[in-house]
Parts: structure tokens; sequence; C-alpha cells
């Protein structure tokens, strides 16, 4: 049984994590840290966990983690994973880095976007959305978990790009998320009052996930790319609906457009593609580790608009984690995640 710890257990995403977690047949939880709730057992700040993990969780102790885990996953704020993932990985423990720290390949680029020093900038991890980079995650020891945005909006453009089927410079994403992307942290945005019935842009052309994309993107066009990026905060708990445009390349049909596809993820699991003139719902993904993808060719406009779906704390975080460990530790990679969404 493979030994797994988690950095940072009490955010969203570490919570949905170890639900996840509990449907896995091949690890055993070990240490769960927190430096808010440490000395309390997990189930008494989720209740909902009660009965099924009920572990006191630590405080941040490198030490007992290295002695206790064989898989680490971290999931803390920005620019504090690179302080504890060198240690781990001198250890021989493999890492899933649920933040920024290590996704982005030039480290002036992070610290740009992050205002964080890197303090570990020779440390390479691989970035971790298997669908396109699967065989560089298999054997690796650090994996960087891509962000919800980034992981909707790359699934939905690069197959495009990569068959060189539209303008690489004329991409514009359009995507929403519900609160729980914003974290447990308490903030104006996302008190109940100011987030319902309210739907709100924000961080225009600063997100921080737009180099992100853009990195990745430009791998798959192989040359670099610039987007129009604006994230919109609607008033859901989970999801991420992202509308992406491209102006197609002269005589491109629909029918290349869907090939495209077809060849990118006709083998994938947990993308699933509803074709031309279908369009996904943030409902239909809800608590899983899928990415729905629709798309429709505007002859008018000469553009190709593809809708992309999925559940901001599963495959835009947890569930690609599990996933991404699955695959470094040559587990079944659909394992303790084969189920469909809580619907309705």
């Amino acid at each position: 049984m493979m030994r797994t710890s988690i950095i940072g257990a009490t955010g969203y995403a570490g919570a949905d994590l170890l639900r996840l977690l509990l449907n896995h047949n091949e690890i055993t939880l070990s240490v769960l840290t927190s430096e808010s709730y440490a000395g309390q057992p997990i189930s008494q700040v989720y209740p909902h966990l009660k009965g099924h993990v009920d572990i006191v969780l630590d405080n941040m102790n490198i030490d007992l983690i290295i002695d206790k885990s064989d898989v680490v996953f971290v999931a803390l704020p920005h620019g504090h994973a690179m302080k504890v993932v060198p240690a781990l990985l001198t250890a021989g423990k493999k890492v899933i880095d649920f933040g920024a720290d290590y996704r982005l390949r030039d480290t002036a680029v992070f610290e740009q976007w992050y205002k964080h020093t890197h303090v570990s900038p020779d440390l390479k991890a691989v970035y971790g959305l298997p669908e396109l980079n699967r065989e560089q995650i298999i054997g690796a020891k650090v994996v960087a978990n891509p962000g919800c945005y980034t992981t909707a909006s790359i699934l939905a453009i690069a197959p495009l790009l990569r068959e060189g089927l539209v303008d690489p410079h004329s991409v514009i994403v359009d995507a929403k998320s519900g609160i729980s992307g914003a974290g447990r942290g308490l903030g104006l945005g996302s008190h109940y009052p100011e987030a319902t019935e309210n739907v709100k842009a924000y961080n225009i052309g600063g997100h921080r996930h737009t180099p992100e994309i853009e990195q990745e993107l430009s791998v798959a066009a192989g040359e670099p790319i610039t987007i129009s990026f604006t994230p919109h905060l609607m008033p859901m708990t989970r999801g991420i609906l992202a509308t992406c445009y491209m102006n197609l390349k002269p005589e491109v049909t629909m029918d290349q457009i869907t090939t495209a596809f077809n060849k990118a993820y006709q083998h994938e699991f947990f993308v699933r593609l509803l074709g031309p003139g279908q369009y996904p719902a943030t409902k239909n993904v809800r608590g899983t580790n899928h990415c729905d993808l629709g798309w429709h060719v505007d002859p008018r406009t000469n553009r190709v608009i593809v809708v992309s779906a999925i559940d901001n704390l599963v495959k835009g975080a947890a569930g690609q984690a599990l996933q991404n460990m699955n695959i470094i530790c040559g587990f079944p990679e659909t394992m303790g995640l084969r189920f469909p969404a809580l619907y309705p």
C-alpha cells in the first residue's frame, strides 16, 4: 500500500482529495497537516468526513512526513511549496504540488506574476496535464498540478493549435468559475451577499493563470502566443465553464475540427466529446474528474467556438492530482475517480 500524506489538508482542494482517496484501493492515509487546525481531527473541521477520515491534524513537520510517506500532496498557497519540496525529493518521495510554484518553466515569469522570489529555481517539475503530457508524467518525481481555469482552457484549445487549424494569435478565453475557486479564506468578494445573484469579471488582463495557459498553448502551437483571458465569478459553489474563440485558417471545415478533437481525446476516459452543436454544462461534471467539450463553427465570423466544462475542485485540482498520482505510481489511471456527476 502506498502511504500518502497531504500538506495543507484543510483547504477545499485538500478536503476534496481526501474524499477521492477514500475510493482508492492502493493507498493508506498517513500525515495530514494544517497550521490553523493542528491538534484537531479533520472530521471536526469537515464534519462530512466523520467516520471516514478522523485523523488528527499535525503541524507541518517535514521529518515526520518523510518518515511516514511515499507520496506527498502539497496543497499550500503559492510561494510555500518551494520551501518544502526540495527536502521531500532529496528523501526520495514522489510529490504532487497543487500550487503554481513549479508550473511555469521560466522562473522570471513566475516571479513577475506571483510576486514571490523563487528559492528553488533549479528544480524542474513535469506539468501535470495527463491528456497532453502523460509520457512525461510517467516516472516523474515531482508533478506540477495545473490550475483550474488552465485545465479547462488548454484542453479546449490545444488540439486545434497542434493541427494548425486556427490562427494562434486570435485566441480569446471567456471563463466562469464557482466561488470555491477563491479558496476557504474569508474575503469580501466571496461573501454571500456580494456573490449571490451576481456575475462579475475580475483580474481582466492580469489573472495569474494567463501565463500558464500561454505556456502550454505555445507548446501546442509550436510558437510563442499571447491570449486574451477574462475570468468571471459565478454564484455557484463548483465549476468552470470556459468559452474559447479562435479564428479559423482558410478553408478549415467542421469535419477537420471534429477530427482534431477525436484524434486528441477519443481514447481519454476523462475527456468527454459532446461533438459539434452540443454544449457542456457545469452540473454534468459536478464532483467528477471529467472535462466535457463541445464546439461550433460560425461561418459568418469564420471562428470556431469551443466550450469546456470541469469541476474546479476535481479535474481542476484534487481529481487531477489523484490522476497524476496514479500515473507516476503505476496504478490504473481511473482508480478512485471512476464515477459520474452528482445530479441534479
